[in-house]
């Protein structure tokens, strides 16, 4: 678990405002748009509201998509790196279950070996007649309960503890992809969207200096040629073709990271209800072998069966996800 948390990356938070957001090539763009540690999001106000993928379903890859300051606030953690999280999470408390059966195992063989000790206890041996039989035979039957108890102890090591601790053994491998993954295209998104702004600079630059060349020909205070205005109009044309594909780079890169973030994240969800639907598997077999160790704890594990027939993977999603989603807007390409 240490090992797989140790890798998240953790990035410095950003205000949520473009990085040269003063270029006067911005336009509608900055009224409509904001980019935020390289995502570019629409703008909530005036903005039609975009429709979730899985409507109804309160899935993961709706709810995940802005990022938010760690508990100590000095930098940001993805959306993503919240579900893997909660991946971890799960793990340990799987691993705390099995743990608590493991206990409980425990407490039934000592509680057998002590009925079987009890058992061979010579004592009122000398009762005769049927009170004697009778005697006997409540002795003799605690030997039967030990070894219901022991049968019961060996069933919830093998059945409910063993299946428990062996649950998604590929576990660490696994999440250590998906977060190598995102973040590998998160890094290039990011990269991506500094050369935007490089780009965006640079052209900037180019419209400046053709105004100021042009200017100075207008007045005659330059010995500037047509010549001059010619290649500096030419440079300004590279850097907005230059710009042009910058944008379309950081289109296709935040296009394979929003493919991939989809993908993964229905993948964890579906872990998710995986590991839910089989640890209450696991813990109905549990309630299975105690009615047949003691049919009159019954009325004990009703509740227990009650709540484990209420557990529902979807219901619980909803209610984690309402606790713990980062935003619901989805990235749009970013414009000129």
């Amino acid at each position: 678990m240490c090992d797989i948390e140790g890798s998240f990356q953790k990035a410095p938070c950003v205000s949520p405002k473009s990085p040269g957001s003063t270029s006067p090539t911005r336009g509608l763009n900055e009224e409509t748009k904001v980019t935020i540690n390289g995502v570019t999001f629409p703008l909530t106000l005036g903005s039609p509201a975009q429709p979730l993928l899985k409507p109804g379903d309160w899935s993961y890859c709706d709810y995940f998509w802005t990022d938010k300051k760690d508990p100590q606030g000095t930098s940001c953690i993805t959306g993503f790196e919240v579900l893997l999280q909660k991946q971890l999470k799960g793990k340990q408390l799987q691993k705390e279950m099995a743990e608590f059966i493991r206990e409980r195992i425990k407490i039934e063989e000592d509680y057998a070996k002590n009925l079987a000790k009890l058992s061979q206890v010579p004592l009122a041996a000398g009762e005769e007649g049927t009170l004697g039989e009778a005697w006997n035979q409540l002795k003799h039957s605690l030997a039967d309960e030990a070894e219901v108890h022991l049968r019961f102890s060996c069933k919830l090591h093998s059945e409910v503890e063993k299946p428990l601790l062996s649950l998604r053994d590929n576990f660490k491998k696994d999440m250590k992809k998906y977060d190598q993954n995102i973040s590998e295209l998160r890094k290039q998104l990011l990269s991506r969207y500094v050369g935007v702004e490089k780009a965006r600079k640079a052209l900037t630059d180019r419209q400046k200096d053709l105004e100021v060349k042009t200017q100075q020909l207008e007045v005659k205070l330059s010995n500037k040629t047509e010549v001059d205005i010619k290649k500096a109009r030419r440079k300004s044309t590279q850097a907005g073709d230059e710009l042009m594909r910058c944008i379309d780079l950081y289109n296709q890169a935040q296009s394979r990271w929003f493919e991939e973030m989809v993908t993964s994240s229905m993948e964890l969800e579906k872990l998710e209800v995986d590991r839910v639907k089989t640890i209450r598997q696991h813990l109905c077999r549990y309630t299975m072998l105690r009615r047949e160790t003691d049919m009159f704890s019954q009325s004990m594990l009703e509740p227990v069966d009650q709540l484990l027939k209420s557990v529902d993977p979807a219901r619980d999603r909803q209610l984690w996800v309402i606790e713990h989603m980062t935003g619901q807007i989805r990235p749009v390409d970013l414009d000129l």
